[in-house]
């Protein structure tokens, strides 16, 4: 027999268990909108195909998806991804879809049903992989981009009506036909175009390979004029001052910049004229003040950031790779990174191994970063303003061996080199050598050397890593039909892999010989004077290889 207690127990238990099944049944069926205080439910009910295709196979998705396309879907060839960029304040579920055929589509599901609407990527194929906002803000953004979207699926007077509507009279989408259309929710504030360069989307295994760009010489470098004999050092100083003075945003920031005037001096005076506030001494943390000065260059600030060397910035590989170089396509092109990372790089005298590495590989197979080896100091002054200026981040690989070295350089003050543009430092008819930072100027000593054994050697001045200029490499080797490349680092996966790579993909036929690579030896640096140089590259080693391609050997 139960107990009194017991029973009074398990009497309001049943009571509590009845009361919360009824609040239950009063509560309304899930998906069903309910207004909450006269406000609209925050969560619309999803489309009826989203929900089946959320639930479907990735196989059994693209198939959906592109019987969605419809009529496009001949355009779009083969589904090489398709992504669920959410769901907006409307209801509207987005599929963002890329397509093997370089196509780029956006799917718009309306809540409640109907027919699916395909708009084009409204920005270029990098925006179209934008996760669907929230923030009043960019729910307004995503609605303008919407509406030019809708847009570009006309053509010619009434495509620039349509556009002009998009962001003027409230943001009316005017149909093809010039009349009324249905109300687009008025633009936001006016959003500077972006500048900076967000890496393409690789396409997935199995995906077709896209066409092979077209590849060109570029123009002749311009003639600036009058120049000086100054160094390297001089060169970086000089810029960095330079563009300090013409934009209040640029600042430095690293170990020993301001009162000791830089490791190597290359901040010299710079402290006395910017001040503590624009050239800043850090304690020594690479991953602590790297990280600040990626998130001063998020809000706008351009901070040029000084590794005492680069085998340092592997202690800040983590900000320079996963924060600075791929935010700006996370962030589907609404945030970008102007900053450069630059310091001495490579091997100096007798440094050992953890002190002797050539990061031009490392920082160069990053997709986002792009990555500059001055050799000159005109190299050095012109590359550095054009960095500082770039709306990316920038990897500035200097030398240290080069600091002292003096070089002619233009006095213009407007002085600037494109990156991505390289130099031939000599021209030449038998061999084309490429080379970069230290190994230019060995690569001039090997080409007088050969000269003189009657071979003409044209060489080449990389200046930048990525992007890489292939057009002048290959309009080289179409003419002297033999390549040599040269660098101080490892062979194994560096940069004169990459530059034989694009010349048999682009001038294959053009070669009378197998190309050749020279580069320091697959060890990590010796300390012993004697070994280190025999671990390095040499002019002789250079001879040695046009001479083998040349078949004078």
């Amino acid at each position: 027999m139960m107990r009194p207690a017991a029973l009074t127990m398990a009497l309001a238990l049943a009571l509590a268990l009845a009361l919360a099944l009824a609040i239950i049944l009063a509560l309304p069926a899930p998906g069903a909108a309910q207004a909450l205080d006269g406000q609209p439910p925050p969560h619309p009910a999803p489309h009826p195909t989203q929900e089946r295709l959320v639930a479907m196979t990735v196989q059994a998705q693209r198939e959906t998806l592109m019987a969605l396309l419809g009529p496009e879907r001949a355009a779009c060839g083969a589904l090489a991804g398709a992504y669920f960029a959410g769901q907006d304040a409307s209801g509207d579920a987005f599929w963002d879809l890329r397509c093997a055929g370089g196509v780029h589509w956006r799917l718009a599901l309306p809540s409640g049903g109907g027919e699916a609407r395909r708009l084009p990527c409204p920005r270029g194929e990098t925006l179209c992989f934008l996760p669907v906002p929230y923030s009043p803000g960019e729910q307004r953004l995503a609605a303008r981009l919407r509406c030019e979207a809708a847009c570009a699926l006309q053509a010619g007077v009434a495509q620039a009506r349509c556009l002009a509507a998009c962001q003027e009279g409230g943001g009316v989408l005017a149909p093809a036909g010039g009349g009324g259309g249905p109300p687009a929710p008025p633009p936001p504030p006016a959003v500077p175009e972006a500048r900076a360069e967000a890496p393409a989307p690789a396409a997935p295994v199995g995906a077709a390979t896209p066409a092979a760009p077209k590849i060109e010489a570029g123009e002749p470098e311009k003639d600036w004029g009058p120049t000086k004999s100054i160094t390297v050092r001089e060169a970086l100083r000089d810029a960095m001052a330079a563009e300090m003075r013409a934009d209040g945003k640029v600042f430095l920031i690293g170990e020993e910049v301001a009162q000791y005037q830089g490791a190597y001096k290359i901040s010299q005076g710079l402290l006395d004229e910017f001040g503590p506030k624009r050239v800043i001494d850090m304690p020594i943390t690479e991953h602590g003040f790297a990280g600040m000065a990626v998130g001063a260059a998020f809000t706008g600030l351009k901070p040029i950031v000084e590794f005492m060397t680069f085998n340092f910035s592997m202690q800040a590989i983590d900000q320079i790779v996963n924060s600075a170089a791929k935010t700006l396509y996370m962030s589907g092109g609404q945030l970008g990174c102007p900053i450069v990372f630059r310091g001495p790089n490579g091997a100096a005298a007798r440094v050992a191994a953890q002190h002797s590495q050539c990061y031009a590989s490392w920082y160069a197979h990053v997709p986002g970063l792009k990555v500059v080896a001055p050799w000159s100091a005109a190299d050095a002054k012109g590359l550095l303003r054009a960095a500082i200026r770039d709306p990316n981040p920038v990897v500035f690989l200097e030398h240290e061996i080069l600091y002292g070295q003096s070089f002619e350089c233009p006095t213009d003050e407007d002085f600037i080199l494109p990156i991505g543009k390289a130099k031939i430092e000599r021209a030449g008819t038998d061999v084309t050598i490429v080379a970069f930072s230290i190994e230019v100027g060995f690569a001039l000593k090997a080409a007088e050397k050969l000269a003189e054994q009657g071979i003409s050697a044209e060489v080449i001045n990389l200046r930048t890593i990525r992007p890489l200029d292939i057009g002048t490499i290959v309009a080289s080797v179409k003419k002297t039909n033999r390549l040599v490349t040269v660098e101080e680092g490892w062979a194994f996966s560096g940069i004169g892999g990459e530059v034989a790579m694009q010349v048999i993909e682009h001038a294959f036929d053009h070669l009378d010989a197998p190309p050749v690579r020279v580069a320091g030896l697959d060890v990590p640096m010796p300390y012993a004077a004697n070994l280190e140089k025999l671990a390095l590259p040499t002019v002789e080693h250079i001879v040695e290889a046009a001479k083998t391609v040349t078949y004078k050997k």
